[in-house]
């Protein structure tokens, strides 16, 4: 650009005459040049060479050695590949190249380095199409980039990327950055100006201001922080002081030449003028060694001459003498680092002028001169020696995975810092370190053992309500066991393959804190296996009398027996099962029979059709059982004879055959009870008049005959509990190993046990035992296995815990040590029991003294002046007197009093007393006195008074001016203090805190999960604060309190939810197959107080249980009574058949096993199986055919389709006379589908909730479900359907399940109070805490939220050491120059709350306190200052540091960090100085935890054109900067052009507006052109006399008429255009209202016009609409 610009610069200077001839050269050679690149466009190659990339590095060795290729083909310029040849062979790019082969092995060797990130670059600078935003809100995306390479990691040598990539992919080369907005620099409001800095004469004010924020990120730098205007009081009347004595500082402290040396070098020796500084300040510091030699050398000279010369009476001599006399002392204490030399410093004293020029000292020579020299301290750094060798390092075994150890060296001070010399650096330094080499012993290693477990606990996880409802044996299902954890030393040499005794042995356990993993749990869900009740099933029915032994049939004793079987073994429980069989002693028993299977059709006697004939019984031998056996074991049995029957003749009566015998009615007979059965038959057809045979009577229809004849006598054994194990020395113990075997808790033998079996006689008792079947009798004897023998294990006693090392006051209190044993294995099986001492405590011995350090001063040596060849010069300088210093040494001793080293006391004691002290050396004239001793004490407040007294010291008692009381007063005297103090409380209450040692809420004597005692009566204290009658905090026991107000308060007991006992299982909901039966429990009370909570409860606050039942589909049957005779409608007198009903009685009986027991509700039987109680048949008339009923319908073929039938037979039984037939003996009906054809499949139910036994809360449970037979109508049938068919049953019925422990929150004990977080104040607080050692589960007790309590300390008062102000900076002796300012340090007291201000109290009260203020023990109270000269323009003192500020927006942090800045402003006193003012100075400094201001324009209201606009800070403050320009509102609305228009005035918005009561009438451009009086329509008001006349005139209002007097109203004016000459809106309102109105009145009128058209009669519906009611749950509707 800069060329172009030059070249066209150039042209622009040239004459225009041969402009046109250049032009044409120009556009030549531009043409020539299009053609030459024409031509080379068209010379372009067309075929060029392709490579591809190049392929993975092979080779046989790792590294540089290996080679790379690469395909190359030569292509068309329009992308299709040729031949070789027709591409420039000369320019064929290579296609293999070495390279370096990466081996897995070169990862340690190669790693990526990466470069520092570069400077934060904006996109816009980097990117030509982005902008840079016109504002700045949070900053400008940047972009920032680095170096990355591979190198060697040796070396950092450069290698290939590929190398690295092989590896891991290449670091990112940028990232994304932010550029912060720049920040202006932010200035507080200026102070108010300043008085006057001259009080004649022109003289200046300033007022300042101060930098809040320093500029940041290239923002406005800050502004002048001082401003001045000059100012005159008044005419001087004299001359104005035009010179002023300034004082320069003081220059190095310096050590005067001996008296030849000064001889020496200045023979001739001006007296007039003191030593200037200039000759001491020069003096170079590298030749102190040096002069140090030749300064020894000369004192020793000057030593012999004056031994010489005797006593001289020269000042300078006897200064020597005294040093001499000295020499000794220095050298008593502390050696060469208590190097102390006493030197003089000096200083200028000048005359300046008031514009800063120096001038001769005469023109100040109406002043005295100042004293230009004083005693000082040379100046001396810290000086140390060299380090010592390590020491040993502090771990003394080998352990490469714990904590290293540490080693020390350390150094010391052989010159300690005097005179503000450097401080001492560091004397001890430590680093990490282990033991090295072959001989350093493994480390001890530590772990964790633990108890064992614990007996598993159920009682523990039960609520409130299940403990107080007593029976808590037997319980089971989950529980909870504890153990005990302690740490044990490990030794690592211990094989891992030891015996299980071996690994039982104890340890001795130690401190806790030396194992450092987190220790095991200490507490578990367990579970008690509940015990499984024995089940058994129904009895059976009684069987045959049979012997008791059918292989001894001589006893001839029989019994009847029933049996049940055992359903489900007893598991787990103490009972026993029932007795399995019952007996009833019989007659005449037999062990086989015969069984009637079936009888035979009846065949007639003598072969003929008809008459009395017999049937044929067939029979099968069965034993006592019931079961098939072979025929010859019944031979001795009487074998059944033919049963007598009958065919009817067709002229006789038909009978039924006998029904069945019914159930027995009693299961025996006795003397009241006697067993019945009874069958019936019914009559089919009356005989014919003539010859037939007769229908038997009513009463021989039926038959009864006795059964279960046996007295009501039965007999069973029963058993006791199983005994204990005993030793059975019969049985060989050989088989022991096999025992052990079996579980964890080995056998170790084999015993017997031993139980009663009696024989008991039903509701009688125990009788003899031949009364029962000896072959039943159950055994008496049985073996079992011995457990071993566990003995209790404990481990050994611990180490005594240690002492307290640390000495305290109260040491007559006798300290204590204890040591303990952890029982590791309880005793069992009768092994030896535990000792029942497992704690021991003794007296610890007398501790041994505390190492404590502290310093001992030595006596201050004697003053020491400054040198008398400085001083002789001065006036009055003859004495040995005057101010100088004295010095003294310190010394580190024990608390003992022994001496050890100066290092001990810099590290463990206070800070180093003073080693130097300014003194007066007095001279004749001055008055030597004592210092004040203490006030006496007073007797009691407010009586008397206190004194205080001093004496003269020395010659001071002989002078009579010191004598003088008045000027020298040697007592004084004050009234004694009148205090009255009152307490009161302070603080807020502490938390409700029990007494220790609580009871416990846990029954059965033991501590129960959860139930640290942690409610009921305890107590809240609050603090007191005693107050003096000035208001300031004393201790509490001047008020006679201890300090706290205690009051009883209640801690609230948690109370978990109750709920109501279980209900009964309601009734199965289906009566055949499966259905669910429920119980529930509702709410009784809900938890409060944190107790535990209730399960999930319904809407009507209960909880269900369901579970699905099976009821037996056989369990109800209908059972139907014989028929009733015939009742013939149309009545044949002679024949007695015909048309006839048949009823009989239907009932729902229960079936029992022995048959139907007893009648019950129909609907439990199935309704579509009742059979039918009434039926309409026609009763055979004399020689009909008679059929039997109708037998039972054969099943259909399966699968039900409309093919297939089922038929049912008759047979006859009565053959039909002559000419007359049978009817049909067979009837047939198609199988339909869910008619009479069905079928059958398995349905499976859900599971049932987790069934626990009845006495557990939780743990395993078993849930359930149910297999269920349904019809393919759906209803539900008889499980052998199903079996019948085969169907196949793949599910699980059972399945195992867990309900969740209700576990309670367990919390540890509370610690021990801590101590005070306040050494004093108001709001001290002791804190105690516990933890949670079980967190809750399931529905147990959460945890209370209060996991810590706190209880107030007491009140004591803050005393502290403050400084004083500064006082005026004063140069003495001068005008101005350098001066001191002093401060004094005073005790003060506060409450600590920072609310109050410090009182001051007597320094007496802080006595006990180190002497430090706000934590600095180095104690200033005086420093150099500086006094301007008038006429100077001076820099103020530095401000306080501003608060720390964030760079943030909006309230977020940019990530820039905090800053806080203070700044000093210029003053200036004179006019004509302000030129040679020094700059303001600003430091600014990184700082923590800054606050986010926000920076807001603020206005004020308008005044006439203008208003006040700042810029104000987020807190209030009212700052210069910070706020954006581009934001600033408007200050100023002066219309431009101004309004100069009649009636015209400048409005808000900046334009010319009229005056009210005119309208303005604008211009084409849009401005005003002039102002015209608005047409006023007046409307009179009440009161006015002339309200018939109306009139539109034209009104000023700014001249409104006249009133007459008396008239009472207003005239209201109407002005339709606004001031900006548009209608207003109340305008438009008008005519929309009006508009609306003509509307209304039109259409008013329309329909007043129209005529009405005639009414419609209407229909009425009269049908009711039927009433809906809305039934919304209520139980009351």
């Amino acid at each position: 650009m800069g060329l172009t610009v030059r070249a066209a610069g150039t042209l622009g200077v040239s004459s225009s005459a041969p402009l046109p001839s250049l032009w044409r050269l120009a556009l030549f050679f531009l043409s020539i040049w299009e053609l030459d690149a024409e031509t080379a466009v068209e010379n372009r190659p067309v075929y060029i060479w392709q490579t591809g990339p190049w392929g993975r590095c092979m080779g046989n060795e790792c590294g540089p050695g290996g080679s790379q290729s690469r395909a190359v083909w030569c292509a068309h310029s329009e992308g299709w590949t040729t031949l070789h040849t027709n591409c420039n062979q000369t320019e064929r790019p290579e296609n293999q190249q070495s390279c370096f082969r990466v081996c897995d092995w070169h990862k340690d060797l190669y790693d990526w380095q990466l470069g520092a990130w570069n400077q934060c670059v904006p996109v816009s600078m980097r990117s030509a199409g982005v902008q840079r935003p016109a504002v700045c809100t949070r900053g400008d995306e940047g972009i920032q980039t680095r170096e990355v390479g591979c190198v060697q990691k040796a070396n950092g040598e450069p290698a290939e990327d590929a190398i690295c990539e092989y590896f891991e992919p290449k670091p990112r080369l940028e990232q994304a950055c932010l550029i912060p907005c720049p920040r202006d620099c932010v200035v507080s409001e200026f102070s108010l100006w300043t008085s006057c800095s001259k009080t004649c004469g022109m003289g200046l004010q300033n007022r300042i201001r101060f930098i809040l924020a320093p500029p940041l990120f290239g923002g406005a730098a800050c502004p002048n922080l001082t401003e001045f205007q000059t100012c005159q009081l008044g005419l001087c009347e004299g001359e104005e002081g035009l010179y002023s004595l300034r004082v320069g500082p003081w220059g190095p402290c310096s050590v005067p030449l001996p008296r030849q040396a000064r001889q020496a070098s200045r023979p001739t020796r001006d007296s007039d003028k003191p030593p200037r500084e200039k000759k001491v300040r020069h003096q170079p510091e590298k030749k102190k060694a040096k002069n140090k030699e030749k300064r020894e050398k000369i004192r020793e000279k000057v030593r012999e001459r004056l031994r010489e010369k005797g006593k001289s009476k020269d000042p300078e001599t006897r200064e020597l003498i005294k040093k001499k006399r000295n020499r000794n002392r220095q050298n008593r204490v502390g050696g060469k680092s208590w190097d102390l030399q006493v030197g003089y410093q000096t200083r200028e004293v000048a005359c300046v002028h008031k514009n800063g020029n120096i001038e001769a000292l005469g023109l100040c020579s109406q002043e005295t001169l100042p004293v230009t020299f004083h005693a000082c301290v040379l100046t001396k750094d810290c000086d140390v020696t060299e380090w010592s060798d390590w020491s040993a390092c502090s771990k003394e075994c080998h352990d490469p995975s714990g904590p290293k150890g540490e080693r020390t060296r350390t150094r010391k001070v052989s010159q300690f810092p005097i005179g503000g010399g450097a401080d001492c650096p560091e004397l001890e330094e430590r680093e990490p370190c282990s033991p090295q080499g072959d001989g350093v012993p493994p480390c001890i290693v530590y772990s964790w053992k633990s108890t064992e477990w614990t007996e598993c606990r159920v009682d523990v996880l039960l609520s409130q309500q299940d403990r107080r409802r007593g029976n808590q044996t037997g319980l089971c299902g989950g529980g909870i066991q504890t153990r005990e954890v302690y740490c044990v030393h490990s030794s690592a040499e211990t094989p891992s393959n030891l015996s299980a005794l071996r690994s039982k042995e104890a340890l001795r356990p130690v401190d806790s804190e030396q194992c450092l993993g987190a220790p095991p749990n200490t507490t578990q869900l367990c579970h008690i296996s509940c015990p499984v009740e024995c089940e058994v099933s129904s009895w059976s029915a009684w069987g045959p009398c049979t012997y008791e032994n059918c292989q001894d049939q001589a006893a001839k004793k029989g019994f009847k027996l029933r049996k049940r079987r055992i359903v489900n073994e007893l598991t787990g429980g103490t009972g026993n099962c029932p007795h399995l069989v019952e007996a009833i002693p019989c007659e005449d028993p037999s062990c086989y029979d015969w069984l009637v299977v079936k009888l035979e059709e009846c065949i007639p006697d003598n072969e003929r059709e008809c008459g009395p004939g017999t049937q044929i019984p067939q029979v099968r031998c069965i034993n006592s059982d019931g079961k098939y056996v072979e025929r010859q074991l019944c031979r001795d049995a009487i074998l059944p004879m033919p049963a007598i029957c009958e065919v009817p003749c067709p002229k006789d009566c038909v009978l039924s055959p006998w029904t069945p015998w019914s159930p027995c009615s009693h299961t025996c007979s006795g003397k009241s009870t006697e067993g019945k059965q009874t069958r019936s038959r019914s009559i089919l057809a009356y005989n014919a008049g003539e010859g037939g045979v007769l229908c038997p009577n009513t009463s021989a229809l039926q038959e009864v005959r006795n059964c279960n004849d046996h007295p009501c006598t039965v007999y069973h054994w029963q058993t006791g509990p199983w005994g204990q194990c005993i030793e059975d020395s019969s049985i060989p113990t050989t088989n022991m190993s096999v025992i052990r075997t079996h579980s964890e808790d080995a056998s170790c033998s084999v015993g017997m046990q031993t139980r009663k079996v009696i024989c008991i006689r039903v509701n009688v008792g125990q009788v003899p035992p031949k009364k029962c079947p000896e072959s039943l009798r159950p055994d008496t004897v049985r073996p079992c296995l011995l457990p071993c023998k566990r003995d209790c294990i404990v481990t050994p006693y611990s180490d005594w815990s240690p002492c307290p090392a640390a000495c305290k006051a109260d040491g007559n209190m006798k300290k204590k040590q204890n040591r303990k044993r952890i029982i590791i294995q309880l005793p069992a099986n009768g092994g030896q029991d535990c000792p029942e001492v497992l704690t021991q405590e003794r007296e610890c011995e007398a501790p041994s003294v505390c190492s404590g350090y502290r310093w001992k001063t030595h006596k201050w040596r004697r003053c020491q002046l400054v040198p008398w060849s400085v001083r002789q010069d001065s006036p009055g300088a003859q004495e040995m007197c005057g101010p100088g210093l004295q010095i003294r040494a310190v010394s580190c001793r024990k608390q003992d009093g022994g001496q050890v080293e100066v290092e001990a006391c810099l590290k463990f004691a206070s800070p180093m007393p003073p080693l130097i002290q300014h003194c007066q050396l007095p001279c004749q004239e001055d008055c030597q006195l004592s210092s004040w001793s203490k006030f006496s004490s007073c007797t009691a407040d407010c009586v008397g008074v206190r004194v205080r007294k001093r004496m003269l010291v020395g010659k001071s008692k002989k002078r009579d001016q010191c004598k003088n009381h008045q000027v020298y007063p040697l007592s004084e005297t004050q009234y004694c203090p009148c205090n009255k103090y009152n307490a009161q409380p302070v603080g807020n209450w502490s938390d409700c805190v029990l007494p220790e040692g609580g009871r416990l809420e846990g029954q059965l004597g033991m501590k129960v999960q959860g139930d640290i005692k942690e409610c009921g009566q305890g107590y809240r204290y609050q603090a007191m604060a005693c107050y003096d009658q000035d208001s300031r905090i004393v201790e509490t026991s001047r008020c006679n309190s201890h300090g706290y107000i205690e009051e009883a308060c209640i801690i609230p007991c948690p109370s978990d939810c109750k709920l109501s006992e279980w209900s009964n299982w309601s009734r199965c909901s289906k009566s055949c197959g499966s259905g669910v039966k429920v119980r529930s429990k509702w709410l009784r009370e809900k938890p409060y107080n944190g107790g535990r909570p209730c399960p999930k409860l319904d809407h009507v606050n209960q909880v269900y249980e369901v579970v699905p039942c099976l009821s037996d589909c056989g369990q109800y049957v209908w059972v139907a009574e014989p028929w009733s005779v015939w009742k013939v409608s149309n009545v044949d007198v002679k024949d007695n058949c015909g048309e006839g009903v048949q009823t009989r009685k239907v009932r729902c009986m229960l079936n029992t096993i022995d048959g139907p027991s007893e009648q019950v509700e129909d609907y439990l039987c199935d309704p579509e199986e009742m059979p039918l109680g009434a039926r309409n048949s026609r009763l055979p008339c004399p020689e009909d055919c008679v059929l039997s009923d109708w037998g039972t319908w054969t099943p259909c073929a399966l699968p039900c389709n409309g093919n297939s039938t089922r038929a049912r037979a008759a047979f006859p039984l009565r053959q039909p006379g002559e000419e007359k037939d049978c009817p049909p003996t067979k009837e047939t009906e198609p199988c339909k589908l869910n008619s009479n054809c069905f079928h059958y499949s398995y349905n499976i139910t859900d599971w049932s909730t987790c069934q626990l036994s009845d006495r557990a809360v939780c743990g395993n449970g078993i849930k359930t479900r149910m297999l269920d037979c349904v019809r393919s109508d759906g209803k539900s049938v008889d499980l052998r359907f199903c079996k019948e068919l085969g169907l196949e049953r793949k599910w699980q019925m059972n399945a195992s399940c867990v309900v969740e422990c209700p576990v309670n929150c367990q919390l540890s004990d509370w610690s021990l109070w801590s101590g005070c977080t306040h050494t004093c104040g108001l709001s001290g607080k002791l804190w105690r805490r516990r933890t949670v050692t079980q967190v809750p589960q399931g529905d147990g007790r959460p945890c209370p939220s209060q996991m810590e309590q706190w209880k107030p300390c007491l009140v004591k008062p803050c005393y502290s050491w403050r400084y004083s102000v500064w006082s005026e900076c004063k140069s003495e002796g001068a005008r101005c120059g350098e001066g001191l300012r002093f401060r004094n340090v005073s005790c003060f007291v506060s409450d600590g709350s920072g609310l109050q201000d410090s009182s001051l109290v007597d320094d007496e009260l802080c006595g006990d306190l180190e002497l430090s203020v706000d934590g600095d023990t180095q104690i200033f109270l005086q420093e150099t200052c500086t006094v301007p000269c008038p006429g100077e323009c001076y820099l103020k003192e530095w401000t306080t540091w501003s608060p720390c500020q964030l760079s943030c927006v909006s309230g977020d942090d940019l990530g820039f960090g905090s800053v806080q800045v203070r700044s000093r402003a210029v003053v200036a006193q004179d006019p004509e100085n302000l030129l040679q003012c020094p700059e303001q100075e600003m430091e600014a400094r990184p700082c923590t935890e800054g606050q986010c201001f926000e920076y807001k324009w603020r206005s004020g209201p308008w005044k006439g054109s203008s208003r006040q606009v700042w810029c104000q800070r987020s807190d209030g403050l009212n700052v210069t900067g910070g706020c954006p320009m581009t934001a600033m509102p408007m200050a100023d609305r002066s219309c431009d052009p101004p309004c100069t228009k009649p009636r015209s005035t400048c409005t808000e918005v900046g334009v010319c507006g009229c005056e009210e009561g005119y309208t303005e009438v604008m211009t084409s451009d849009g401005l005003l052109d002039q102002c015209t009086v608005i047409p006023v329509l007046e409307i009179p008001t009440a009161g006015d006399n002339r309200a018939d006349v109306k009139t539109i005139r034209a009104f000023n209002p700014t001249q409104p008429a006249a009133s007459s007097p008396g008239r009472v109203g207003r005239t209201w004016f109407l002005q339709p255009f606004g001031p900006d000459g548009k209608l207003k809106t109340w305008v438009y309102g008008v005519a929309a209202g009006a508009f609306v109105l003509l509307v209304f009145i039109i259409s008013m009128t329309y329909l007043a016009c129209k005529k009405p058209k005639k009414p419609q009669r209407r229909q009425m519906n009269n049908r009711l609409k039927p009433l809906t009611l809305a039934y919304d749950g209520d139980a009351d509707m």
